[in-house]
């Protein structure tokens, strides 16, 4: 399938890289189809959205961040994308590059949350006080080199 995209002009996907949010993303609810795409940089993708061209968001694995990242999402709301193992979980954040150069951060209050089985995917809020919307990246990798 070929997919017109904000940053990489026109790319060939296969299926397996569409998912379904069926509630959209916080901010972005009336845009339920995306495609996970490998970035140029690893370990960084893309969220590109395949209603909007112009809409994508880059992700990356939270784990390589932080060692100790840890979800509390109740089972209902897990349900709600057929996520009934943990096996069949991937998991992302959101990461913002602001334009006036200030630190690279990564939205691990909000992770997104996708199942592998069935690629629905849904966007969730943690309410653990010790993630937030702008975690810095860079003071974050430079802290897990210290340890």
């Amino acid at each position: 399938m070929e997919v017109k995209t904000k940053t990489m002009g026109t790319v060939s996907i296969d299926e397996k890289q569409i998912v379904e949010f069926p509630h959209g993303l916080f901010g972005f609810e009336d845009y339920h189809r995306y495609a996970v795409i490998e970035a140029e940089y690893q370990p960084f993708y893309w969220l590109q959205s395949l209603d909007e061209s112009s809409l994508a968001f880059i992700m990356v694995d939270p784990f390589l961040i932080v060692a100790d990242y840890e979800l509390d999402i109740d089972d209902k709301t897990l349900l709600e994308i057929g996520l009934d193992s943990p096996q069949d979980v991937i998991l992302f954040s959101i990461v913002t590059i602001p334009a006036d150069g200030g630190p690279v951060t990564a939205n691990l209050q909000g992770p997104v949350v996708i199942n592998r089985r069935n690629n629905q995917a849904l966007q969730v809020i943690l309410s653990d006080s010790r993630w937030t919307t702008k975690h810095n990246i860079i003071k974050a990798l430079k802290s897990k080199e210290n340890k």
